[in-house]
């Protein structure tokens, strides 16, 4: 689903085919607002193009953007500022704030992440485990936060986990059914521990995702590779691990928690009628 197609579905279940019965029952038809979306917390936004989309969609246009995506900041600040009809703009408010607030909240997440990793090599990678329908504007405000992407798609690359090893056979013959099939494909394999680390090693696959190893096998495991692929730790990861992890000398960690569990990040709307 794209942007518009999620703004359009979530401005009609908002409405549930109906009208907003209170703004119509207390503002008029032509009365005009001038409006700001303020932080109420400190951290890092993101999605303001999604809160524009959504107050275009309503037919607000006169907004002007303070705080730009990527950016931190501080409880207080204002980020946007929109002039237009009050009805329209209290009709896009819930859900502007709703896209808005969980990709701030992405964003911020992985940003302490980063800073947790800040100064050895490793990258704080994303994963699969998005909202569905919300996969690309998720990953978006991973990068916000300073984070880099994994796949979008399956498409996009392959990773051979233990089921592929187990209905293919062997991870060798996984391997090279892949290879065959989409020699231009980027491979990533899953290894569990350091005995299937070195099985796979000379199958020179581009990546190595190591599940649920601790740091110290990570670092034992970065030793068996030396630079011949790059590695990836996932599992057991928390953010107060984080460093150990990276310290180890791994290329990635892969943080599901950066968009599945990502608290939303306070923002409000401050009307002011004119």
């Amino acid at each position: 689903m794209n942007e518009n197609e999620l703004i359009k579905a979530a401005l009609a279940e908002d409405l549930a085919g109906g009208a907003d019965i209170t703004s119509e029952a207390t503002i008029s038809a032509d009365a005009n607002s001038l409006a700001d979306f303020v932080a109420r917390m400190d951290g890092v936004i993101a999605g303001s193009n999604i809160a524009h989309a959504v107050l275009a969609e309503v037919g607000i246009t006169d907004v002007t953007q303070l705080k730009k995506d990527g950016e931190s900041v501080k409880a207080g600040d204002i980020l946007i500022s929109v002039r237009g009809n009050t009805r329209a703009i209290l009709l896009a408010e819930r859900t502007a704030l709703n896209f808005f607030g969980h990709l701030s909240g992405i964003a911020t997440l992985t940003s302490k992440w980063v800073k947790e990793v800040s100064g050895t090599k490793c990258q704080v990678r994303d994963t699969r485990k998005t909202t569905p329908g919300m996969r690309v504007i998720e990953k978006y405000a991973v990068r916000m936060g300073g984070g880099v992407n994994h796949r979008m798609s399956l498409s996009s690359a392959a990773l051979i986990k233990d089921n592929h090893i187990a209905a293919a056979g062997g991870v060798v013959a996984a391997f090279a059914k892949v290879r065959s099939t989409y020699p231009e494909a980027e491979i990533e394999i899953e290894v569990d521990t350091l005995e299937q680390l070195k099985e796979v090693l000379p199958l020179n696959p581009d990546l190595i995702l190591l599940d649920n190893m601790s740091p110290e096998m990570c670092a034992q495991a970065v030793a068996l590779v030396n630079g011949k692929c790059k590695l990836e730790a996932s599992g057991g990861i928390s953010i107060t691990n984080a460093r150990a992890y990276a310290q180890s000398g791994v290329d990635y960690i892969a943080i599901g928690a950066l968009t599945h569990s990502a608290p939303v990040f306070d923002i409000g709307l401050d009307l002011r009628t004119e």
